[in-house]
């Protein structure tokens, strides 16, 4: 039986303008020699996820559920289910939630958890890894990266791979040029005058791992930065134009999870592709439900029209209401509301007439039209 503990903070210089704070949370298990695989996958989820408040002024976006998830599950189980069993999440806003979150849901993972108390940038929280990465190969996938793709062939593949995928305007992105062979030939972060439209996804696929962090050293000692953080697409650069080979993996889809918006869309498609879930053991009392749903457990939903594209938290209250194309937080109470491409947050509280709402945790809105008698 494996048992969480957790290992002491340690503090460690690294480069002369650093001090660096790390925490490890990791399990009993067999030495690394018989576990029969190396790869380790790094998940970054420090980010304060600013486009998305008020929800991430009391939730990590990792967090933010979607399509009956979380957007961490979704990535961990795609991983976890290809073979992955080693985990390194780089945490900061709330990151005392992730590592709860993660030590209840995955006990059976090896799981490290970094601190990066200060965000200068993709490079620099991928940089905090290197002790516990070692020598082996990783898989780093952005903690709001959502993408489909075979994860076994990338594992399998003698290649470093990185996730890319056409866009219509990808000056808001890194971007990747792109030869005949698959190969890539230059990547770049956000560039003003793009010489291609493959983007790069998030999903990065390291084998030269030595030289990857000989890489983002440098890049931090000489402080070369972009858009004033230490961006893992320069680190990979210095990388190519030093000798090292990648191949691009196109992604077959990429969910944009960054804001209400496209994070709504994203749980609609992703709704049709689970299949939505409702429990057998449900039973809503003169209440229509539209397919692909998702409803949590222990909810009360009387009088009301639920779907399509609504995805409900655990122990939820809905009475008299009309929703689509939403995603309703758990431990909320809903009456007399018709919702459209509506956010509503865990512990909120929602009466009154038809609206699009984004409404944050722990929240009480009442719209007029409804007496609390």
């Amino acid at each position: 039986m494996y048992i969480i503990r957790q290992l002491p903070k340690i503090y460690y210089f690294h480069t002369p303008f650093q001090v660096r704070e790390k925490y490890y949370c990791k399990l009993n298990a067999l030495p690394k020699a018989d576990w029969g695989f190396t790869m380790k996958a790094i998940i970054p989820v420090a980010g304060a996820g600013t486009k998305l408040r008020p929800h991430t002024y009391t939730q990590p976006k990792a967090l933010i559920p979607l399509a009956g998830k979380t957007i961490l599950s979704i990535i961990v189980d795609q991983l976890h289910e290809a073979g992955i069993k080693d985990f390194i999440f780089i945490i900061g806003y709330l990151g005392e939630k992730i590592q709860d979150y993660v030590k209840a849901k995955y006990p059976h993972l090896n799981c490290y958890f970094i601190q990066q108390n200060e965000r200068y940038g993709t490079g620099h929280a991928i940089d905090l890894t290197r002790e516990i990465v070692g020598t082996d190969e990783i898989l780093i996938v952005l903690g709001d990266t959502i993408a489909e793709y075979d994860v076994k062939e990338v594992m399998n593949s003698p290649y470093s791979m990185l996730g890319v995928k056409k866009v219509d305007d990808p000056r808001n992105f890194g971007v990747a040029e792109i030869e005949e062979d698959g190969s890539i030939s230059r990547v770049v972060e956000k560039p003003s005058i793009p010489k291609s439209n493959m983007a790069l996804v998030g999903v990065y696929k390291i084998k030269e791992t030595n030289f990857l962090f000989t890489c983002l050293e440098k890049i931090i000692l000489t402080e070369s930065k972009s858009y004033d953080e230490f961006n893992l697409t320069d680190a990979l650069e210095c990388m190519i134009q030093s000798g090292a080979k990648f191949q691009a993996l196109k992604v077959q889809n990429w969910f944009d999870c960054g804001k209400k918006e496209t994070l709504l869309e994203s749980n609609a498609t992703l709704l049709k592709k689970f299949g939505g879930n409702v429990s057998e053991k449900h039973s809503f009392e003169n209440t229509i439900i539209i397919p692909p749903v998702s409803i949590g457990e222990g909810c009360d939903i009387k009088n009301s029209v639920i779907g399509p594209n609504v995805a409900i938290g655990e122990n939820s209250t809905l009475n008299h209401a009309i929703i689509k194309d939403s995603i309703i937080g758990a431990y909320s109470n809903l009456f007399e509301i018709v919702l459209n491409n509506s956010l509503i947050g865990s512990d909120a509280e929602v009466r009154g007439v038809s609206r699009s709402l984004n409404i944050g945790d722990n929240t009480a809105i009442d719209l007029g039209g409804s007496n609390k008698g």
